[in-house]
């Protein structure tokens, strides 16, 4: 189960001070209409209103990045601010979003010693707008000030620890995968050694052993002999019989039991955010099992690589059965490569292993790509004509 972006939380506190500010900023204007109707400065205070709040909604756009537009945009909003508060000091408490858009914006030190300016600029606000000293006034802004930059400095560290430890994460994982594939080539390298050890070396050993025996007694009991002969004979087809058995082995087992290349790669999926696609096309007849198993993997490994670098939406897989050749054709709608790439060119990921499968069947494999029109890779193999 994927982890949720640990920016959740982030985007949701920027919504609520977003919200918070045009609330605060409303009661603002409506407050000052109020209490000071007519006024020479009432139109100054609406316009600057209006600017305010058209300069706040540009800030989502521009992104939360400290950019050089982002720290002019947070320079035109709080001037805006402060020309507006020292009009009316009411719209002081419009101050607490920008704490957290100055907390967002800025580096930690810088935005705390914005905060502490705009905390002091606040209380001088509101000391004007008292007829007489109140400490609610003096104490109530840097209280505030103080919890919202904890809460959001709090915030952060939690999300940097949740980035890091997925982080971590992924890499245990990558790694685990990386041992667990160590860990079975090993294991599947052992068992073919004891398979080998166990059948073809001994039955060579075995044949070697009669095959010297005959050899000392061909003139003086030829009977004997080609009796050793004959059971070497034996033990040659029992080992071929084996050889066979480890090369059936050997094989995908997406083709065992008789399957045909055409369900293996129906049955291929390039991960669950790419969707693919199987085309059967010709009339399909009967592929050697070197064949199949070479088609197979250079189906798997384009697959894998569409995965891995083409950032693609959907795949399709195209079987064609054209008399004298099959050809697979896999296509896909990713970004491409930068210049196109052609059967004898050597780079790509795990391309190599692909024209090397190809070239061991006599065929040839090509690869077309266009810059922003994905990849379409193609493998031709020649077919011997049926007798």
């Amino acid at each position: 189960m994927t982890p949720a972006p640990p920016r959740d939380d982030t985007r949701t506190l920027a919504t609520v001070a977003h919200t918070a500010f045009f609330l605060l900023l409303g009661a603002s204007v409506a407050r000052f209409l109020l209490r000071h109707p007519g006024e020479p400065r009432t139109p100054w205070v609406i316009a600057l209103s209006v600017t305010l709040a058209l300069l706040y909604v540009l800030g989502p756009v521009l992104g939360a990045a400290p950019t050089r537009r982002r720290l002019l945009w947070l320079g035109l909003v709080v001037t805006t601010w402060v020309v507006l508060v020292v009009l009316a000091p009411s719209f002081a408490w419009c101050a607490v979003p920008l704490f957290f858009t100055s907390l967002r914006t800025l580096p930690p030190r810088a935005a705390i010693v914005l905060v502490a300016l705009l905390t002091a600029f606040v209380v001088t606000a509101q000391m004007q707008l008292s007829k007489s000293f109140d400490p609610n006034l003096l104490l109530a802004p840097p209280a505030v000030a103080a919890l919202a930059t904890a809460v959001f400095v709090h915030m952060e560290r939690q999300a940097q620890a949740q980035r890091a430890l997925i982080d971590d994460l992924i890499r245990t994982r990558r790694e685990l995968a990386a041992t667990e594939r160590r860990e079975g080539t090993l294991a599947e390298r052992q068992r073919l050694s004891m398979e080998i050890h166990d059948t073809l070396a001994q039955n060579l050993s075995s044949q070697q052993m009669l095959l010297q025996a005959a050899d000392r007694t061909w003139d003086t009991d030829p009977a004997t002999a080609r009796a050793h002969v004959r059971t070497a004979t034996g033990i040659a087809a029992h080992g071929l019989a084996e050889a066979r058995r480890l090369v059936h082995d050997l094989a995908p087992s997406e083709l065992a039991d008789g399957a045909g290349l055409a369900d293996a790669l129906r049955a291929l999926d390039a991960g669950p955010d790419i969707e693919v696609r199987f085309h059967l096309e010709g009339a399909p007849t009967p592929l050697p099992d070197r064949v199949q198993s070479a088609l197979l993997r250079i189906a798997q490994g384009a697959l894998a690589n569409v995965r891995e670098h083409s950032g693609a939406r959907t795949a399709a897989l195209t079987l064609s059965f054209l008399g004298d050749q099959v050809v697979l054709d896999i296509a896909d709608d990713g970004h491409g490569f930068t210049e196109p790439r052609t059967d004898a060119d050597g780079r790509g990921h795990g391309l190599p292993a692909m024209r090397a499968r190809v070239r061991q069947l006599g065929g040839t494999l090509t690869i077309e790509s266009t810059p922003g029109e994905g990849t379409v890779l193609s493998a031709a193999i020649p077919l011997e004509p049926a007798p």
